[in-house]
């Protein structure tokens, strides 16, 4: 057996190693553990997205938990951003969360919150793991007379939206403004359309109707073709796809373009700044944001610096350089004046906002930054060497470094997820990057594909 966590949380095809029941139960069982202090009962929340698979993980998690002496508190499906918000305005010690994000239905993932609303440490994740493996869990079981009750928890959609509506600056009036949402028939989908139309929108909903097997299935923030067509076509103003645990947005403008996560950030950024509110001038990214960022930051004053690929290491940089906002080109980002996690209906309300208060519409919000064309190839790899002990795909990644020069850049790294190496090339046109790319992911693969 290999370790269980990955970059976000545990993940895999539900019903199967590791994302199966007895795995569902000793999470419950060594997160209690873990937590548990003497004459203090131990609060976990548990909510999930809409796979079929979550019914199952829940009861596993439920058993886990009372077993060890701990109170689960179930609230059902939820937005991984209002798990982390309950975890926290409970007081609860920790918040598990029962969601694969963008994956298929097939799969399902489990991702903790400690009771600050912030993901677990690496310390902690390793502590669960070596209590689950190495099976010391069994001999640290409580007598029958200490076992934990199991709640469920009905007022907590309405706790949530209340959160939401909050973070929208109360001057202003989002009369007349028309919003399509597409929910990815997961876990904001009586969430986002209730928030928005207390808001004041007029709000029209695609991909809300969720059966178990429908989630992210050609919808939501990885595939917005229905959304731009129903934008263009309703004459909106805006369409926010959000994907499966409601945790990242892409927005979608009023001539049916995709608006890329760098470009919102941008835009919520610069607003930030004029109002003297961004804290230390400083954006927050990573590595993988659009090369038009960076050029776009400099122009409006704003400082830049770009993490690891990552939410927990865009919010770790932020909290070590004192930013306010930060995130990830795939929608991931991060309000911290809101809240601590990422929060695709945050995401959506701040970006509103931008033009609300501006008067613009966010096609031209998005003409901020210039996108530099980029080309990103996944190669499938048997292992994952240093990339630096690799000479002939070092060979061409210094060729292409070299004619690109301040006009590109060239981005090899493995997934954290998968057995794959990414290989990203920006350049100055579409013919270039392509070639560039496709040089680099051909030399990869004839080495460890």
């Amino acid at each position: 057996m290999g370790k269980l966590f990955g970059t976000d949380g545990i993940r895999g095809e539900a019903n199967r190693y590791p994302m199966d029941a007895h795995i569902a139960f000793s999470v419950g069982q060594a997160v209690t553990y873990l937590l548990k202090k003497p004459h203090h009962s131990t609060r976990i929340i548990i909510g999930k997205d809409t796979r079929i698979s979550g019914y199952m993980l829940e009861g596993s998690l439920e058993s886990g938990i009372t077993s060890m002496g701990g109170n689960p508190y179930l609230v059902g499906v939820l937005p991984t951003p209002g798990i982390a918000f309950v975890t926290q305005s409970m007081r609860a010690d920790a918040g598990i969360v029962i969601s694969a994000s963008h994956n298929p239905y097939q799969d399902n993932g489990l991702k903790i919150f400690s009771g600050n609303g912030l993901k677990l440490s690496d310390e902690q994740e390793e502590t669960i793991e070596s209590l689950i493996l190495g099976n010391q869990l069994p001999e640290k079981v409580p007598p029958t007379r200490e076992m934990g009750r199991a709640y469920r928890l009905e007022d907590v959609h309405g706790r949530y939206i209340v959160f939401l509506k909050n973070t929208f600056p109360r001057d202003l009036s989002m009369e007349g403004m028309k919003v399509i949402l597409d929910t990815a028939n997961g876990a904001t989908y009586k969430i986002a359309p209730e928030t928005f139309f207390e808001l004041g929108a007029e709000v029209e909903v695609i991909h809300n109707t969720p059966n178990g097997l429908n989630i992210n299935d050609h919808c939501g923030s990885q595939h917005t073709q229905d959304l731009k067509k129903r934008v263009v076509e309703a004459g909106a103003n805006i369409g926010l796809a959000f994907d499966g645990d409601g945790d990242r947005l892409i927005a979608v403008d009023e001539k049916g373009r995709e608006i890329s996560g760098d470009q919102v950030l941008i835009i919520c950024a610069r607003k930030l700044k004029e109002k003297g509110r961004l804290k230390n001038d400083l954006l927050i990214s990573t590595v993988m944001s659009n090369l038009g960022l960076k050029v776009a930051c400099k122009k409006y004053g704003i400082k830049h610096h770009a993490s690891k690929v990552g939410d927990r290491y865009v919010l770790e940089d932020m909290f070590r350089l004192g930013s306010v906002i930060g995130g990830e080109e795939a929608g991931h980002m991060i309000f911290l004046e809101h809240h601590s996690t990422g929060d695709g209906i945050i995401t959506a309300i701040q970006l509103i906002a931008a033009m609300v208060e501006t008067g613009k519409p966010l096609s031209e919000l998005a003409n901020m930054m210039e996108i530099y064309p980029q080309k990103l190839i996944n190669v499938d790899v048997k292992s994952k060497p240093e990339v630096s002990s690799l000479p002939q795909v070092m060979k061409i990644i210094r060729q292409a470094e070299a004619e690109l020069g301040d006009n590109g850049r060239v981005l090899v790294r493995y997934s954290g997820t998968q057995n794959m190496c990414r290989v990203m090339v920006e350049g100055p046109t579409p013919e270039i990057t392509e070639k560039y790319c496709r040089q680099i992911a051909d030399a990869v693969k004839s080495t460890i594909g």
